[in-house]
């Protein structure tokens, strides 16, 4: 009984260990349980959900849908204010939906509640109310979802013939509209459907589609995945799909083909933070695990990756980040471990440890341990509102080509007239054959129509916050500067680093930045004057290593920044003047996984992909 004991002190962290027990035959009558919510339970809170959510909690066994009503199920906001909504029930995923109606209220602390009143279909009830809190937006979400990673990627070849089918996405979805009818595999010779099961973790935004059987076909049988715009956020944007430039989204499309054996592979951690041995690690970290190949998702929680304090679970929150192939668990606690304490970080290994997608287990189970100090983690820069945005610009923003994307809003204190070359769901910004791009968010900026006073509100307010943010990052400490302004060809761990000479360039080879398995690794970049990644006709990128995330890195640049066509750029430009990516009549195409904010001049690019994270 201490098991459960513990569990109901925190019940999140636990919350797999008792499904965990359910599944292993402890036998009926066992109450249920939250086993998922979106948004997710973590510490700090959850920020930024916009407010034209809905929000979910998942359970671990059927429910008596009569149950889960508004009175059952309910979201405060701020704490003590109930907001008007509906609640359903999906039996197919055992989850309950709260829609808002109206939508939440902006920029507030919200509450989220499911009491004892929810009774499964035997009539047993939740042990105790399950509450968890997060904080809205400042905008309601308008931007479609993107599929940011499959496994198998796109055109593979010699696929194991019995690994699982994944999809990961830029943003949390809606667990009711991943199924076997948005989600499928078909063999693309003979265009027989793959019989299958779809599943959806929302702590790693990854869909997995589970074939029945095996793939057990010839060598280079070709199959076709497709993820359908029934696949929605949790704001019921529908996926912007392969072909983004659509207003309504589209479908994702994606081929690979088999070989004729399976992979039997264990797979392995690569790299662990804090690493084994360390000591005065700051209260609030991340504790991370990158692993050596694409892992399950749903076989990552807090039973196979856990943190013991003298062999008492630490209540945490694990999730799995599938394009850095990176698990972590964060402290429930807001502030984090307890101060100057050794701790021990377990990765279970076996039959119900962690596996790949091939059902391999884990090598063997990986310890190690930790001792923490009495500082607190840095925190990252506060973008606010102005994260909301994939591009900004001050002066305006211009597109001079066809294949220009921005997943993210798109905005200026500039009038409409000022932004060319661009259209969102509902407008167009003085487009043409030759310069067409897609806005999968809204666009914001001032009047004439469509802009108007609540517009050009919006948009001065991401300006005010972006250059808040600037300001921040100025005012952080310098760091060093590693190879006098030219970062090509070298590797980066975490650190603030700073132009001795006011630039930074990236053109003599491509950077690397590496987290050392860090999930939360950050880097900032100080220039006083301007940023250049690569040349005319010499492309260059920024890659990410070892759980490194574009959330994490920020660009603080004095005036201007310049990426050169066809070049791969990673994390958030705030410019004192403007950005330019690539060049006009430049066919290449060039992508920024981060956001380009202009402060007081334009952004233009050409052929760009920009996908804020």
């Amino acid at each position: 009984m201490n098991q459960f004991h513990n569990l109901f002190k925190s019940p999140i962290g636990l919350i797999p260990a008792l499904l965990a027990a359910f599944m292993a035959g402890c036998g009926p009558g066992i109450a249920p349980i939250i086993t998922a919510t979106s948004p997710v339970v973590s510490a700090p809170l959850v920020t930024g959900v916009a407010t034209n959510s809905r929000v979910f909690a998942t359970f671990s066994q059927p429910m008596a849908a009569a149950t889960l009503t508004p009175t059952s199920f309910m979201v405060a906001c701020p704490a003590g204010t109930p907001v008007t909504a509906t609640v359903g029930y999906d039996a197919a995923t055992q989850t309950a939906t709260l829609t808002p109606n109206p939508a939440l209220p902006p920029s507030t602390l919200c509450v989220a509640t499911v009491t004892t009143a929810a009774q499964d279909n035997t009539g047993l009830a939740l042990a105790s109310n399950f509450v968890w809190s997060f904080t809205t937006a400042a905008l309601a979400d308008t931007t479609r979802p993107t599929v940011i990673l499959t496994v198998p990627a796109a055109a593979a070849s010699n696929v194991p013939n019995n690994a699982k089918i994944t999809a990961a996405f830029s943003e949390d979805m809606d667990v009711t509209t991943m199924s076997g009818t948005s989600f499928t595999v078909a063999n693309a010779a003979l265009g027989a459907p793959v019989a299958g099961t779809v599943s959806y973790s929302a702590a790693a935004r990854t869909a997995t589609f589970t074939p029945s059987t095996p793939i057990t076909l010839a060598n280079n049988t070709s199959f076709t995945a497709t993820i359908t715009t029934a696949a929605t956020d949790l704001a019921g944007n529908a996926l912007a799909g392969t072909t983004a430039a659509l207003p309504n989204g589209s479908n994702h499309v994606w081929t690979f083909a088999t070989a004729a054996v399976g992979d039997t592979t264990a797979a392995a951690v690569t790299a662990i933070s804090p690493a084994d041995g360390t000591g005065s690690v700051c209260l609030a970290k991340t504790v991370s695990a990158t692993f050596s190949e694409p892992m399950d998702a749903a076989t990552i929680n807090a039973t196979t990756f856990s943190v013991s304090d003298n062999g008492v679970a630490v209540a945490g929150n694990v999730t799995y980040d599938a394009p850095s192939r990176v698990a972590s668990f964060v402290p429930s606690n807001a502030a984090g471990f307890a101060a100057s304490r050794p701790f021990v970080a377990t990765i279970m290994s076996g039959s119900a440890g962690v596996k790949d997608l091939a059902g391999n287990a884990l090598a063997g189970t990986r310890v190690w341990g930790f001792t923490t100090g009495t500082q607190p983690c840095r925190r990252a820069v506060n973008l606010r509102t102005a994260a909301l945005f994939g591009a900004f610009g001050a002066a305006g923003v211009t597109n001079q080509g066809i294949n220009t994307v921005v997943n993210g809003n798109l905005g200026t204190t500039a009038a409409c007239t000022l932004i060319t070359g661009f259209n969102d769901a509902a407008n167009v910004y003085t487009q043409t054959t030759l310069n067409s791009g897609a806005v999968n968010g809204s666009v914001y900026c001032a009047p004439p129509a469509p802009g108007n006073a609540t517009t050009m509100a919006i948009a001065t307010q991401a300006r005010a916050d972006a250059l808040s943010a600037y300001d921040d990052l100025a005012a952080m400490p310098p760091g060093s500067d590693p190879g006098a302004g030219q970062l090509g060809g070298r590797v980066l761990t975490a650190a603030v680093y700073t132009s001795a000479g006011g630039s930074f360039a990236i053109t003599t080879g491509d950077l690397t930045l590496d987290a050392q398995g860090d999930a939360n690794a950050m880097w900032v970049f100080q220039s006083a004057s301007s940023l250049t990644v690569g040349l005319s006709a010499t492309p260059r990128r920024v890659l990410l290593i070892n759980g490194a995330q574009a959330k994490n890195v920020i660009w603080q640049v004095g005036s201007a920044a310049r990426i050169e066509d066809g070049g791969a750029m990673v994390g958030t430009i705030i410019a004192l003047s403007g950005v330019t990516i690539s060049t006009a009549g430049q066919t290449a195409q060039t992508t920024l996984t981060g956001r380009a904010l202009g402060l007081t001049a334009s952004v233009t690019m050409v052929n760009t992909t920009i996908v804020a994270p």
